[in-house]
């Protein structure tokens, strides 16, 4: 079989003119990038607010390994299923950061047959929107510096300054470094360091805001250090920064639309890891999403516990949204590994069947946490080319009786 690289680069992708137009979005609301990616304006979710909502099914996963256990690439066969069989699906998803992208994980558009196109390009720069993010935030941490270097009129104090600079890339050396240094031009010598930029404020901030304005107002509330008389916040807006960054963020705050390998529209947009921020797509994509389609697929991150939960507590609340179902990803490979048995074909049958049982403890639990939030749960493994009939068997098994 073709690798998944061979596979997106022998794609034949549609114009996003079209992919746009098969959304029912008119020509003045997608802005291309290249031919086959493009922005779309947030107008539309004003031209079609008294259009019925599509259903919003979120798509998580068990505690996964360090490999993952394929979340997205079952979000995309889902997109794609639900497209084949006549209905009108939108993916939503994350935009990958560079750093796990050069790192064991990997890029982000899914594998095999079931990806999101063009790969390479979402996979590196796509539109531009993370290099945004991290332009607003180190312009933030120059404006804080500069305020303490030109007589200091908010009484920052050096030593309580939370503010980092933003760098999408995973590079160990920068991460706590002395800034300020060769003499009094340079700034006031102190600690600080570099956060990957889906890490940032920023991108979090992004990632749930509505508008320009809404957007605006929430940088402006960011708190980057405290005084020395009384250990007041100061605040982005106090620095005078909140609006430079907001131009600065004016066409990433628009949602991304790409393809699935089968045509069906994606979007991608905004990428907060789930266990320092929330772990989701953006809201707007959400919103756009849920008038042009009839059923939303959009991704937490990491498992039920982190970034489902975080979806239902932050996102959904923050944007009025009521999810209709959850998909929660398995893999035989990661139940095995919670019954402490690796995945290896030397392993004995009964030993497989055995760790299986044992390991199905974490996967009753995630399908315990999705009912508590009232939610229907399916269950879906991905399959490897190693997983024997039996253990998919004995995997649907154990989970229908754990209530999915």
């Amino acid at each position: 079989m073709k690798s998944s690289l061979e596979i997106a680069q022998e794609a034949e992708l549609v114009p996003i003119e079209t992919i746009a137009g098969s959304c029912g979005l008119q020509p003045e609301e997608i802005e291309p990038y290249g031919r086959f990616k493009g922005k779309i304006a947030l107008s539309v979710i004003d031209r079609l607010k008294d259009r019925p909502d599509g259903k919003l099914i979120c798509v998580t996963g068990m505690t996964p390994t360090k490999a993952g256990e394929g979340k997205t690439t079952t979000l995309v066969g889902l997109t794609q299923g639900l497209g084949h069989v006549g209905k009108k699906p939108v993916a939503c998803l994350r935009e990958p950061s560079l750093g796990p992208v050069f790192g064991i994980k990997g890029g982000a558009a899914g594998g095999g047959m079931t990806q999101v196109v063009p790969m390479e390009d979402l996979n590196l720069h796509f539109t531009g929107d993370i290099h945004a993010i991290g332009a607003a935030n180190n312009l933030l941490a120059a404006m804080l510096d500069a305020s303490i270097l030109h007589g200091n009129p908010h009484k920052i104090d050096a030593l309580r300054v939370g503010w980092r600079r933003a760098l999408d890339m995973n590079d160990r050396a920068l991460r706590s470094i002395a800034v300020g240094m060769g003499g009094r031009a340079n700034g006031y010598p102190r600690e600080s360091g570099f956060d990957i930029t889906a890490a940032s404020e920023v991108m979090a901030i992004l990632a749930v805001s509505r508008d320009l304005q809404d957007l605006r107002a929430r940088l402006g509330r960011i708190t980057v250090a405290q005084s020395f008389d009384g250990g007041k916040s100061i605040t982005a807006e106090d620095l005078g920064a909140a609006g430079a960054m907001a131009v600065l963020l004016k066409d990433a705050i628009k949602p991304n639309l790409i393809q699935t390998l089968e045509g069906q529209p994606c979007l991608m947009h905004c990428g907060p890891f789930a266990n320092i921020a929330h772990g989701n797509n953006s809201l707007v994509a959400d919103q756009v999403g849920m008038k042009i389609a009839d059923y939303v697929i959009t991704e937490s991150g990491f498992g039920s516990d982190m970034g489902m939960e975080k979806f239902f507590d932050i996102v959904c609340r923050f944007g009025e949204l009521t999810p209709s179902a959850v998909v929660l990803v398995t893999t035989v490979r990661a139940i095995k590994h919670h019954g402490n048995v690796e995945d290896d074909p030397r392993v004995d049958r009964s030993q497989a069947l055995r760790a299986i049982e044992i390991g199905m403890a974490n996967v009753r639990r995630h399908i315990g946490i999705i009912k508590e939030f009232g939610m229907p749960a399916v269950v879906a493994v991905n399959r490897r080319p190693g997983d024997t009939n039996e253990e998919v068997e004995l995997v649907k098994r154990l989970a229908l009786e754990a209530g999915a």
